[in-house]
């Protein structure tokens, strides 16, 4: 490659970034993957996970080894005695040496089942954990879903007020050339100039709205403050708008099987159910075994070191049982904070329902009632196209003022301003009546 060509490349590289844009679905698919919300959420599940195969280890004995070794000296001492597994043995050494080792088992036998509630308590918490994930997912999509219809409303939106920008300029033209022949007074050119710098500011607000919008969405996808990033913003028909609407009742029937936030709220009233049981089994006894062999050395002996470990070796084993009598109100206490807690997990969860109903409902009142705008402002954006043309033609003739012509203008970005709020409102909140019905948000 040649010096010419490398640079070449590198100032058309830029270019070639910003041309990217993202439809929905790639919006959506690469949050699955980079939002940190959701990672973090991903690696709640691998630690819960973890913390199931630590409950389910402690149904098995532990096993542990110990070893000490110690140096005594005693410099005023003429002999020192010491005592060892049952042996008195005397010494003249000022410095001794002593080393011990076991190996220990111990194995709860039976706890009144608690180990094993624990097991089902934690498998309980496991599929929460999957279910939060599932729940800030869900989340982060609709939040995507809104900002990109944003995006999309006001991107048309800018069209239109480019369109009148455009407009306004022509008759900014027109007006100065009549001004110039005496048709026009200096007071109505000035007017049509404060018209035509109105428009240009819609167009600029417009477009700084698009950049916020685009802003949070880039934020939600986890891109950096350099990265490229535009969306697909094509106009969309306006036929979807008059798409059908699911019914507000179907969908919540199949909300409550299908949205996370009401399994979260159904598995946390399963895990207070399992934590008063595992209470109640405070009153149980508990049965353990525990066994250990031993061994040990001292210097002071008279045996070879083979010989002391050979004869020191031993081995004990034991049963443990404990009862409890009375253990000053805990095991009360947890029961009826155990039952406190299973009344509060069914409120919440008859709480969750019903917050889901009225966002269902919520979002269907706001598809019905856009989509039934969107039908009056259409053909009110026809007549005031029809009377905006008319008045312009006739402000050419000079037969309407200045006042009329903004008039008209105002009436007309009114109606095409809430044609398009309308449509994309009814398109947005259908789609997520089809979401929370577990279906997949599409544009």
């Amino acid at each position: 490659m040649t010096t010419r060509n490398f640079f070449l490349t590198l100032a058309l590289l830029p270019m070639g970034l910003m041309a990217q844009t993202w439809t929905l679905q790639q919006c959506l698919d690469h949050a699955k993957e980079h939002n940190i919300t959701v990672q973090k959420n991903r690696l709640s599940e691998q630690d819960a996970a973890e913390q199931l195969k630590q409950t389910k280890a402690a149904l098995f004995p532990s096993l542990s080894f110990s070893m000490s070794q110690s140096l005594g000296y005693r410099p005023f001492q003429e002999a020192t005695i010491m005592v060892q597994n049952g042996m008195a043995t005397s010494t003249n050494n000022k410095l001794t040496e002593n080393g011990s080792y076991g190996i220990n088992a111990n194995w709860t036998i039976w706890d009144g089942g608690v180990n094993r509630k624990n097991i089902e308590a934690q498998k309980v918490q496991n599929e929460l954990a999957t279910v939060q994930t599932e729940l800030s997912l869900k989340s982060i999509q609709e939040q995507i879903a809104q900002l990109y219809v944003q995006i999309l409303y006001t991107t048309e939106a800018k069209r239109v007020n480019e369109q009148l920008a455009s407009t306004a300029k022509q008759q900014l033209e027109r007006g100065q050339e009549r001004l110039k022949v005496g048709d026009l007074a200096k007071a109505d050119v000035a007017q049509l100039e404060a018209q035509y710098a109105s428009t240009q500011y819609d167009v600029v607000n417009s477009q700084t709205q698009i950049d916020g919008y685009k802003r949070q969405l880039k934020a939600l996808l986890q891109l950096g403050i350099a990265e490229p990033f535009d969306v697909s913003a094509e106009e969309m028909d306006d036929s979807r708008a008059l798409s059908p609407i699911p019914g507000k009742q179907e969908v919540y029937e199949q909300a409550l099987f299908s949205r996370p936030e009401i399994r979260a709220a159904e598995l946390q009233a399963k895990a207070s159910d399992v934590q008063l049981n595992i209470a109640k089994r405070g009153y149980l006894p508990t049965i353990s075994m525990n066994a250990g062999i031993g061994d040990s050395h001292y210097s002071a002996s008279d045996d070879a070191l083979g010989e002391q470990m050979k004869r020191n070796l031993n081995g004990s084993i034991g049963l443990g049982l404990s009862v409890p009598i009375y253990d000053q109100r805990r095991t009360k206490t947890a029961i009826n904070r155990a039952k406190i807690a299973q009344t509060s997990a069914a409120l919440d969860l008859q709480d969750k329902r019903t917050a889901l109903g009225s966002s269902i409902e919520n979002i269907w009142l706001n598809a019905t009632s856009a989509q039934q705008r969107f039908i009056s402002a259409t053909a009110a954006v026809k007549s005031q196209e029809t009377t905006y043309e008319l008045t312009n033609e006739q402000f050419k003739e000079g037969l309407k003022n200045i006042v009329d012509l903004l008039q008209a203008r105002d009436n007309l970005l009114q109606a095409q301003h809430n044609k398009l709020q309308s449509k994309y409102t009814t398109i947005l909140n259908t789609q997520l009546l089809k979401f929370y019905e577990g279906g997949e948000i599409t544009l």
